[in-house]
């Protein structure tokens, strides 16, 4: 025993399994990933309305006036007073540069949100999306701003009483709805246990409901902007994004990523099964419900600032599986880098793709991009492999 307790404190052992943590499969994600997110924010600080050259964006980019001034930090993360700075910098720091930081902290919350679907249920079709979280939340969304729009919120407090207008709540209202589609997604599912296949079917099921009443909500809207911002909502969109999404979407990203990376050792207990994980001393019904908190408050904060996002929750998490493996501990760690670079690629070509290949000035939601990669995707999934539905 005492040659095991030394083992373990021994630091080549503990630097050998850090290197077996860090292999080069999960580095080749990272880096990879990163120089994908590093050139989609490329093009799009370089690119829009108002022309700049590539030296010119990155100056931008990088202007010492900007990035060492804590007033411009002060307004970009608490909302503070913008400080005067010259035009390019303003365009890219205020307009260009926000898009790509919500795109990534999206492409995070999603992937990592599928990933933990999928270790829970123990189904690699698992996904926000199909699950019905995705509907549920973007339902809610779609209440607040077709019935309550412009409404606040009043709180007491001991200096006097904080008033926040709905929008600041949006995270908390989505993960509200996204909870709810996933207890009738359970509820109908349950027979006795659960199977991959009838969480599946019940997710769909869940999920065209709700799907239909998003569309009725339309009906009850006066006003053509609450409408266009609706139609927003359901396709996905980053159009018009600034420093108030991330503001909104980064404290809810943070929490649900670290909760996240702190379960995976339970994430990997789960995938071997309920009886294994029982015997093992793991209450399965509390930590299944409170992981599935984890993956819906991953998906709201997305849902909250993109809108309905299809695939990304689905698609990411298996190309990250194939290449690194089936460990979370590695999996998490690739979803939080995999995501944004699939997301950031997707809205390059959502801004950029109508005028490459029509002329246009026009953008396409992101989630029209993410669908017609996520489709062939998926379709591949099923040619290639025999037998899909549980991992």
């Amino acid at each position: 025993m005492a040659s095991e307790s030394a083992s373990a404190t021994d630091p080549l052992s503990r630097r050998r399994r850090l290197t077996e943590w860090l292999s080069g499969s999960l580095w080749t994600v990272v880096f990879g990933s990163f120089a994908v997110v590093a050139a989609g924010g490329l093009i799009q600080v370089s690119f829009g309305t108002y022309s700049m050259t590539l030296v010119q964006a990155w100056q931008a980019v990088f202007n010492p006036e900007v990035v060492f001034n804590l007033q411009a930090w002060e307004a970009f993360v608490l909302g503070g007073e913008m400080p005067e700075m010259n035009k390019e910098s303003l365009i890219v720091w205020n307009i260009r540069l926000p898009r790509v930081l919500v795109a990534a902290l999206v492409g995070m919350n999603l992937a990592v949100s599928g990933a933990i679907f999928q270790a829970v249920t123990r189904n690699e079709l698992a996904s926000p999306f199909i699950l019905g979280v995705s509907s549920g939340a973007g339902l809610m969304i779609l209440l607040v701003l077709v019935v309550f729009s412009g409404a606040t919120l009043a709180i007491p407090y001991v200096f006097g009483t904080l008033v926040l207008g709905i929008s600041s709540l949006l995270p908390v209202i989505a993960a509200l709805g996204g909870i709810v589609a996933f207890l009738i997604v359970y509820v109908i599912a349950w027979k006795n246990g659960t199977s991959p296949v009838r969480l599946v079917l019940a997710g769909v099921i869940v999920g065209t409901v709700f799907s239909s009443l998003q569309t009725g909500l339309f009906f009850f809207a006066d006003d053509i902007g609450v409408v266009q911002s609706a139609i927003a909502w359901t396709t996905g969109s980053l159009t018009g994004v600034d420093w108030e999404q991330v503001r909104m979407a980064l404290p809810w990203t943070l929490v649900a990523l670290a909760l996240a990376l702190v379960s995976a050792r339970q994430l990997n207990v789960l995938l071997l099964g309920e009886n294994t994980a029982s015997s093992l001393g793991m209450n399965v019904e509390k930590v299944r419900f409170a992981l599935s908190g984890v993956a819906v408050l991953a998906a709201a904060a997305s849902i909250a600032v993109a809108g309905i996002v299809g695939f990304v929750g689905l698609i990411v998490p298996h190309m990250v599986r194939n290449i690194v493996g089936s460990d979370y501990r590695k999996l998490v760690v690739g979803c939080v880098f995999a995501g944004p670079a699939l997301m950031v690629a997707a809205d390059v070509g959502a801004r950029l793709g109508l005028s490459i290949l029509l002329g246009s000035s026009g953008q396409m939601p992101v989630g029209i991009v993410t669908g017609l990669l996520g489709g062939p995707y998926f379709l591949y999934l099923m040619r290639k492999q025999e037998r899909m539905g549980e991992i």
